[in-house]
């Protein structure tokens, strides 16, 4: 079974790591990280440093979890990206962290965590910092 992940390097992205984390071991899942920059950009605050990437899959490895680290370079919404790996994975859950926004944020650029809600075929825990 697989657990699929969005990470960002930001508090609700390592809140959704720890939650991943916790319902990994508590399955004894295979967890699959994602990340991605917003709609082909990769200079962005959402696309991970490649240490921020070293040092989770090393938090991984040390926590003993089967896991696999993926950033995303496609060009697709980060929501697009997850909801991709979920189905290519077969995920029996998919993880996301979340952040309040104000109404007209969420009309202006969209809601990552809406879409994956809205469109996952399997069940999502979505967690606050």
């Amino acid at each position: 079974m697989t657990i699929v992940v969005g990470y960002l390097p930001s508090p609700p992205g390592l809140a959704a790591i720890e939650a991943a984390i916790a319902e990994a071991e508590l399955r004894g899942s295979r967890l699959v990280v994602v990340n991605s920059g917003v709609l082909g950009d990769y200079s962005g605050p959402s696309f991970a440093e490649p240490q921020d990437l070293d040092a989770l899959d090393a938090q991984l490895t040390e926590r003993g979890i089967d896991h696999e680290v993926r950033q995303m370079t496609r060009g697709l919404a980060p929501a697009d990206e997850i909801l991709s790996v979920a189905a290519d994975e077969d995920a029996e859950l998919i993880v996301i962290g979340v952040r309040k926004r104000s109404p007209l944020g969420k009309l202006v650029t969209g809601s990552t965590a809406q879409q994956v809600l809205l469109d996952a075929t399997c069940p999502v825990l979505a967690v606050k910092a």
